[in-house]
C-alpha cells in the first residue's frame, strides 16, 4: 500500500535575540535545528522534512543535516511576533501551488524543544491518523506548576482571585495536590495537524485535539542562555535516550575490561609549560591516579596510547603504574593491536580521548567517552562527554563511573 503522505515542518527563522543564531548554533556538538530535522528523518511514518526558513545559511545547515529548503520564507513572515499560522498556511500554499504536493498530516517540530523520545513522531502521527474526527495531536507532560493554585492580579493594592474553580472544591488553592483535577503542560515539543485545520479552520489545533504524552525528562525549551547551558548538561552528561543527529550514543558496557586511555588533554589539561632548554613540563591530577589503582585493582585493565613522543608520558605513567605507547601516530592500528594481544572483547572496552585524531577509535570500542572540553566533533561522535575537562579530574569521573556501574 502506499504511504500516506506526512510532511514534517521545522519553522527556523534568523532573528533569535535571547540566543543570537540559535537555530544553528552547535547543541552538544551539532546545529541546534538538525535535532528536529533528525527526529523527522528518523520516524517510519514520515515521508518529507521541510525547513522554513528566511535565511540562506540557515537554509544551508538544514540541507546540510537532510532537510529540504524549497523556498525562502518571506520576510515579512520573519519577525519576532510572527505566529506560526501564516508561515505554515504559506509553506502548505508554496508546496500545493507549485509541486501540486498535498500531505494529510503535517508535523511541527520546533528547533528550540531539540529533546524527543525516538518513538514520538510516529506515536504522535498515528493517533491521528487513527482518530478521522481529530483536528491536531499535542505534546503534553504532566504541567510543573498546578493551575489550580495559580492566582490572578490587576495590581498589589487589589485582592488577588484564584485563577480557576473546581466544582466540589471551594478552596482549590488550599486544597492537597492529591484531590486537585491533573493538569497537563503544551511545551511545543511536537504538534500533529491536518493540513485543512490550517488552511481552511485558520488554526494550529482546530476544536478536537487529542493527546500524546511524554516524559517530562524531556521538557525543555531553549529560550535564554541558562535553558541552553542546562539541557546540554543534560544531554552530554547522560540524558534521556532521545533522538540524535550522528549514530545512536550507545549505553555503558555493563562490564568493562579494559580502559584505554589518551595522555595530552585527558590525564593532563592539554597546556605544557616550555622553559629556556626546552624541557616540558605538564599538568596533572593526583585524584585520576588514585582512582586508576583502585579501578585496576577491581580487575580492569587500563592502558595509554599517546601521540606525544616527549619523555613526560612515559614518566607520568611509570608514576601511574600504568603501562603505555608513545609516539603513537596510527592509534587506530595500536588499539586493534592491543585489544587482539590482551584477548579483551571490544564490547568490554572503553576509550577516552579529546580531540580529532582519537575519532579513529571511537568505533573499535563498545563505549566512547569525551573529556568535557573536548572538540566539537569528538563531543558529536562521543557515546557519553564527562562533566570534567582533561587534567581536571575527567580520568576520576569515569573511573567512578565504572566502578558504580560495573558487574565484577
Amino acid at each position: 500500500m502506499t504511504k500516506p503522505e506526512v510532511l514534517a515542518i521545522v519553522p527556523a527563522r534568523s532573528g533569535s535575540k535571547g540566543i543570537p543564531r540559535k537555530n544553528i548554533r552547535l547543541f552538544a556538538g551539532y546545529p541546534l535545528i538538525a535535532y528536529s530535522i533528525a527526529a523527522a528523518l528518523q520516524a517510519e511514518i514520515v515521508t518529507r522534512v521541510v525547513v522554513t526558513t528566511d535565511d540562506e545559511e540557515i537554509a544551508e545547515v538544514a540541507r546540510q543535516y537532510g532537510g529540504e529548503t524549497p523556498f525562502l520564507r518571506p520576510a515579512e513572515l520573519a519577525w519576532d511576533r510572527t505566529l506560526d499560522l501564516p508561515v505554515f498556511q504559506h509553506a502548505l500554499t508554496w508546496l500545493a501551488e507549485h509541486e501540486d504536493y498535498h500531505p494529510v498530516a503535517v508535523v511541527h517540530l520546533r528547533p528550540t524543544t531539540p529533546l524527543r523520545p525516538p518513538d514520538l513522531v510516529d506515536r504522535a502521527v498515528r493517533i491521528l491518523l487513527e482518530h478521522p474526527e481529530a483536528d491536531s495531536v499535542r505534546g503534553l507532560t504532566p504541567a510543573h506548576q498546578n493551575p489550580f493554585k495559580m492566582w490572578l492580579m490587576d495590581s498589589e493594592d487589589k485582592p488577588i482571585r484564584p485563577l480557576m474553580t473546581v466544582p466540589g472544591i471551594e478552596e482549590p488553592y488550599n486544597a492537597s495536590r492529591q484531590i486537585l483535577p491533573s493538569a497537563y503542560a503544551h511545551n511545543g515539543l511536537i504538534d500533529i495537524i491536518r493540513p485543512a485545520t490550517i488552511l481552511k479552520l485558520n488554526s494550529m489545533s482546530g476544536k478536537t485535539i487529542l493527546p500524546v504524552m511524554f516524559d517530562p525528562g524531556y521538557d525543555i525549551d531553549l529560550d535564554t542562555p541558562n535553558d541552553w547551558r542546562r539541557a546540554e548538561e543534560r544531554i552530554m552528561h547522560g540524558g534521556p535516550l532521545m533522538v540524535w543527529p550522528g549514530a545512536p550514543r550507545r549505553p555503558r558496557p555493563e562490564k568493562v575490561e579494559l580502559l584505554i586511555l589518551d595522555f595530552d588533554g585527558v590525564l593532563t589539561d592539554n597546556r605544557v609549560w616550555v622553559d629556556q632548554d626546552g624541557r616540558e613540563i605538564v599538568a596533572a591530577n593526583r585524584s585520576d591516579s588514585l582512582w586508576l589503582n583502585m579501578l585496576r585493582e577491581k580487575g580492569v585493565q587500563v592502558f595509554v596510547i599517546s601521540k606525544e613522543t616527549n619523555p613526560v608520558v612515559a614518566a607520568r605513567c611509570r608514576k601511574m603504574n600504568v603501562p603505555y605507547i608513545q609516539g603513537e601516530d596510527d592509534k587506530e592500528t595500536a588499539l586493534k593491536k592491543l585489544l587482539a594481544g590482551r584477548g579483551v572483547d571490544p564490547a568490554r572496552a572503553v576509550y577516552c580521548g579529546n580531540d580529532v585524531n582519537d575519532l579513529p577509535c571511537f568505533p573499535l570500542v563498545g563505549w566512547a567517552v569525551a573529556v568535557a572540553d573536548s572538540a566539537p566533533e569528538v563531543v558529536r561522535q562521543a557515546d557519553f562527554v564527562l562533566s570534567r575537562p582533561g587534567g581536571h579530574g575527567a580520568v576520576r569521573e569515569l573511573c567512578e563511573l565504572i566502578l558504580t556501574g560495573n558487574r565484577f
